[in-house]
């Protein structure tokens, strides 16, 4: 272990350091509490500090509560805290102890005593590196959960749950601050007769490229959900119907050049989207915009496909 020694007494600083160099211990020492706290803070892997009580300027109490204080601020590990004691200090043990010590040892030193304590804080400490390191595979153990609970296993993109907590927070700072965003609602043309003719492996294949294509065409601050079987919908934060309509027809080109083939996709016979696009109004909610781009989508699909559709605009493919 790495022990603090802060003694302001030179002889006894001396004799303690002596002593748990020969238990085999690493020994920092410090003359008084400020250059002790000094030495703590430079030095995170230490895991034991023995302090006297009465020193200059900093006192022991006052260490221990500091060092208490960086550990709930801090993710080091758990530092064992044994004050020395005289036999006239046994009065401050019951406040050294609601300061957050741990032990205490009396002076004159015992080493056999000082050995029993060291072998005390070998337990607690690595006690807490092992719960520490735990409580560490818990959190990433958590944090994946909710990752995977918010992504579509497929195509990895974010699934209808993250879709619904996302709107909630873009709809919220549209009503405290004003600001806009539009949806794009894609669908993969004659999708079904896909599956039929190509099998379902298949299907899910194109699924995956598309939606590729799709997240790798937007830019950082947009976002893209598995909407539905073989729906996309993606959300463009601060954009107008005109720029929304172009950025939609711009990776509608990009899956239509990924030249997977769809035979009963006519007339280019490669898969397709059809892409709808709304903007937020200004009293509208989420619900409503979602709405809009569905409506628009219909008018694409109804205008032959592989085309996009917006209130207020419109971009045609081919």
């Amino acid at each position: 272990m790495r022990v603090l020694v802060a003694e302001d007494d030179a002889v006894s600083r001396t004799i303690l350091q002596r002593a748990v160099q020969k238990l085999g211990h690493e020994v920092l020492a410090a003359e008084d509490g400020g250059r002790a706290w000094d030495l703590y803070c430079a030095n995170p892997d230490v895991d034991v500090v023995i302090s006297d009580w009465m020193m200059p300027g900093v006192d022991g109490l006052e260490l221990c509560r500091r060092v208490r204080a960086e550990e709930r601020g801090d993710d080091r590990g758990y530092t064992y805290f044994i004050f020395l004691t005289a036999l006239g200090d046994r009065e401050h043990l019951l406040q050294g102890l609601e300061a957050g010590a741990d032990d205490y040892l009396s002076k004159p030193l015992d080493r056999d005593e000082l050995e029993m304590r060291l072998t005390s804080a070998l337990r607690v400490t690595d006690l807490h590196r092992r719960l520490a390191f735990q409580n560490r595979e818990l959190e990433e153990l958590n944090r994946m959960l909710f990752e995977q609970s918010r992504a579509d296993p497929l195509t990895l993109l974010g699934n209808r749950l993250r879709l619904r907590e996302d709107l909630e927070v873009l709809h919220g700072r549209a009503k405290r601050y004003g600001h806009n965003y539009a949806v794009v609602l894609c669908d993969l043309d004659h999708f079904k007769a896909y599956n039929d003719h190509y099998g379902h492996l298949a299907g899910d294949d194109a699924l995956r490229r598309v939606a590729q294509a799709i997240s790798t065409g937007l830019r950082g601050g947009d976002a893209a959900y598995r909407y539905g079987g073989e729906e996309f919908l993606l959300v463009l934060p601060e954009q107008d119907v005109g720029m929304a309509a172009e950025i939609a027809d711009r990776l509608r080109r990009s899956v239509e050049a990924l030249g997977i083939p769809h035979e009963a996709n006519a007339p280019g016979g490669v898969v397709t989207i059809s892409a709808g696009v709304a903007v937020l109004a200004g009293s509208g909610d989420a619900d409503d915009l979602l709405r809009e781009a569905d409506a628009a989508l219909y008018e694409a699909k109804e205008a032959g496909r592989n085309t996009v559709r917006a209130r207020g605009g419109e971009t045609d493919g081919g």
